[in-house]
Order: structure tokens, then C-alpha cells, then sequence
């Protein structure tokens, strides 16, 4: 794709997660955009994310995929609730209040996994996001999530000091 994910908008400080990170050199780095009303992720999983066969993907793979496309789908929609370009300040970056995940079929390694979501509700700071994961034109997990804004004035380096003095 030659538009920008909503990930690569978030400012360095925000971009080490292991699942969304564009930083983190070890993890997943995933990508999210805009198709439509709804967020799309395609994201491929590695020989050794393996679950209980060798076939099959890891739940917690599963659901990270889930979690860290609807934070960026959170921050995406708020964004455009507000009527602003993605990126612009101050940053809107949401972190994980709740995640439920059904896991219903068997998910196979080996080809793309595709996250679908749409916006159940925008209330405040809080947004909730309902995503499908798809492999091989199935449904294999859903889930919903609750994501919460991160306050304007909480940086990583703000929580690292106030844990630090505790």
C-alpha cells in the first residue's frame, strides 16, 4: 500500500509495543488502514507461532493481533470523530482496557491473516472496537476491546519515574 498506516503516525515515544510498534525491531509491526467504515490489517504469522499443532497459530498471537489493530483503530476513529488528520497534535494513542476474544475455528499458519474492525461506540476518551480475524475466507476469532485514551500529558518516561519513586 502507498498510504500510511495509522502505526506509523504515532509519535517515536508510543512505538515500541511488541505487537504495533514500528520501532521494536523484534516484534510484529503491524499495519493498519481505512477500508471503508471498516480497519483492515493483513498480517502473516511466523512458522514459530505455533498453538497447540504445528498448523495453527498461538491464541495470544491471535489476540494481540486483535488488541493492537483496535488500539490503532481507536486512535483512527477518533481522529476522524474529531475531524482532524491522522497524526496531528496533540497524539491521540489508546491503550487497552478490555479484551475479550472468541476463538472460533482452528487458525492456519501460512497465509495471511486478516483483522477486520468497526466502531461499536465513541464515548469520551473511551472507544470500543469489534474486529474479526479471517484466514482462508473464515471467520477463525472475534473480538471486542476497550480502549482508553492515553491522557495528553502521560508520556512513557512520566510513568517510568512515577513507578520508579512507588
Amino acid at each position: 500500500m502507498t498510504q500510511k498506516a495509522f502505526q506509523d503516525y504515532y509519535p517515536d515515544h508510543f512505538s515500541h509495543c511488541y505487537g504495533c510498534g514500528r520501532l521494536n525491531e523484534y516484534g510484529m509491526q503491524i499495519k493498519s488502514y481505512w477500508d471503508g467504515d471498516e480497519t483492515v490489517c493483513v498480517h502473516v504469522a511466523k512458522d514459530y507461532h505455533t498453538g497447540g499443532t504445528p498448523a495453527h497459530a498461538y491464541g495470544g498471537l491471535i489476540a494481540s493481533l486483535i488488541d493492537c489493530h483496535s488500539m490503532g483503530t481507536a486512535a483512527a476513529a477518533k481522529y476522524r470523530a474529531e475531524n482532524r488528520e491522522f497524526g496531528t497534535e496533540p497524539a491521540l494513542r489508546f491503550v487497552t482496557a478490555s479484551l475479550h476474544v472468541n476463538y472460533l475455528l482452528p487458525t492456519p499458519i501460512g497465509g495471511p491473516l486478516e483483522i477486520r474492525s468497526t466502531i461499536k461506540e465513541i464515548k469520551g476518551r473511551k472507544v470500543i472496537v469489534e474486529s474479526r480475524l479471517i484466514a482462508g475466507g473464515k471467520v477463525c476469532a472475534t473480538g471486542e476491546v476497550v480502549a482508553v485514551q492515553i491522557p495528553e500529558q502521560m508520556k512513557p518516561s512520566d510513568v517510568r519515574k512515577n513507578m520508579s519513586e512507588e
